[in-house]
């Protein structure tokens, strides 16, 4: 039994360092090509025609707010057509309605389209307005982001290159001081945006377009096989085909588009099953198309890594169960070898320390008191290991299920709640109670290390138990609040 563990605990630390440890690749990159941003060419005449694309389900508190702030963007209207692609089946229709009509007065070009279907959910949507589009440059918002005014100015002049078939905007978070779900939130995304996606489009990586806040090439899209509805990440998976087709991407760090992070924890866990699912569903379907294809053997690598990054959740729960009896293991006396060997595994810890530390510094001039937040988001991940492996394990066996979108609340303060509002989880599942296991289960993990002195352990015990209960107590919690009218 104690060699079917220690394999056990073995194999998982081996995955989740082999992952960690591509944190260093990606600082290497991040230096090497620290200076080599994109530069934009001459201007495009506005003389391009550009479609908005703004797709909606159901988003009462935030969709006025989305088309009010798309009005605002400055392009000629006779170049300029907006599609609110609305299937909502609330209120939300009726404001949209509003909203449109008043923009139509002031001469905007822009169309309530309604297909009376959810068939192939925002890839059904995006598809359906993308054969109805006047432009030939195509912008997405989902509704919960504010664009800047200046997009369009900031955006368009990379298409200049004939090449170039989409341009991406980081994502800036409208309360990511909210509170420390939404702080947390915003260091993880800083870390892909700033690391992630500035590093693979410096080095000549793919990167994907993040479902919103980028503009298209028509051209592009059509090319590349148009919207797929058969994976929960449509953006990821029209991002690869497209560049395997030999579009290139620009990526822009330092522009960005606002928008607001999910602050009620039951909805943040439905978006990363959502992000999770998607992701191991769009590596199944294209990562044979990347190893045929003749693309840089460097290239083909990376993509891996970028589509498989998700298998960790699986190897983080396996390893919060096996490290409890671990320790009583070790305290046998025996496998001394063993335990040593395993002390190199810390260097995932500090590769994963360092890669958002840099990702910080580079974005902010308070990093400090952002980085300070890091055990915290990484308790997160661990305790999200749960809701994040079902994600996994559906993927992997071909379950299908419904696109469910992330509600917002338009929450741009600590004044504002989302407290007795509509579209709120209001039941708790299963997994919220084998989370709470868990924590339970961690703990005597912690008491365990405390008694036999294993002073390293306790770090990460810690880290397991804190993360597992934050989880299910906060996702306890916020049900509970959720049915409070």
């Amino acid at each position: 039994m104690d060699d079917i563990v220690l394999i056990g605990y073995f194999l998982s630390l081996t995955i989740l360092f082999v992952f960690g440890l591509h944190g260093f690749i990606m600082l290497y990159y991040h230096k090497k090509y620290r200076d080599n941003n994109p530069v934009p060419k001459p201007q495009l005449d506005e003389n391009a025609t550009v479609t908005i694309q703004l797709p909606l389900y159901n988003e009462l508190y935030v969709a006025e707010r989305l088309i009010k702030s798309t009005c605002e963007i400055e392009y000629p209207k006779d170049k300029l057509e907006i599609q609110v692609l609305d299937d909502s089946t609330d209120e939300t229709t009726e404001i949209v309605a509003n909203i449109v009509k008043q923009k139509q007065a002031e001469g905007f070009d822009i169309k309530h389209i309604r297909r009376g279907t959810r068939e192939g959910f925002k890839a059904g949507a995006l598809k359906y307005g993308l054969e109805r589009a006047k432009g030939d440059f195509v912008a997405i918002f989902d509704a919960d982001f504010i664009p800047h005014k200046d997009f369009l100015k900031k955006t368009l002049s990379f298409f200049t290159d004939e090449k170039v078939g989409l341009v991406q905007t980081r994502w800036e978070h409208l309360n990511g001081d909210y509170s420390i779900l939404t702080k947390a939130q915003a260091l993880a995304l800083d870390g892909h945006f700033v690391i992630e996606q500035t590093v693979r489009n410096k080095a000549g990586f793919f990167i994907n377009f993040n479902g919103t806040g980028g503009i298209w090439r028509k051209s592009c899209i059509e090319d590349a096989g148009n919207w797929h509805a058969d994976t929960l990440t449509e953006d990821l998976d029209l991002s690869y085909r497209a560049q395997l087709k030999g579009w290139r991407f620009v990526f822009l760090k330092d522009f960005t588009s606002p928008a607001e992070l999910p602050s009620e924890i039951n909805a943040l866990k439905s978006q990363q099953f959502r992000w999770t699912k998607g992701a191991v569903e769009t590596a199944k379907k294209i990562l044979p198309l990347v190893w045929k294809s003749d693309i840089p053997l460097r290239v083909k690598l990376q993509s891996t890594f970028h589509l498989t990054n998700n298998l960790v959740f699986p190897f983080i729960l396996l390893a919060a169960i096996l490290n409890v009896p671990l320790i009583f293991i070790k305290n046998s006396g025996s496998h001394e070898a063993y335990f040593a060997i395993m002390s190199i595994f810390v260097l995932a810890f500090i590769s994963s320390f360092l890669f958002y530390m840099y990702a910080q510094k580079d974005i902010r001039t308070d990093w400090r008191k952002k980085i300070v937040l890091f055990p915290l988001f990484m308790a997160g991940s661990m305790g999200f290991a749960v809701n994040n492996s079902r994600a996994v394990i559906e993927g992997l066996l071909n379950r299908k299920s419904e696109f469910v979108r992330t509600p917002k609340f338009r929450l741009e303060s600590e004044k504002d709640s989302w407290v007795g509002k509509k579209y709120l989880t209001r039941k708790v599942g299963f997994s919220v109670i084998v989370e709470a296991l868990l924590a339970i289960y961690c703990l005597i993990g912690v008491l365990s290390s405390i008694y036999f002195m294993e002073l390293a352990a306790i770090p990460f015990q810690l880290l397991f138990f804190l993360g597992f209960a934050f989880v299910s107590i906060t996702s306890i919690k916020h049900a509970y609040a959720s049915n409070k009218k």
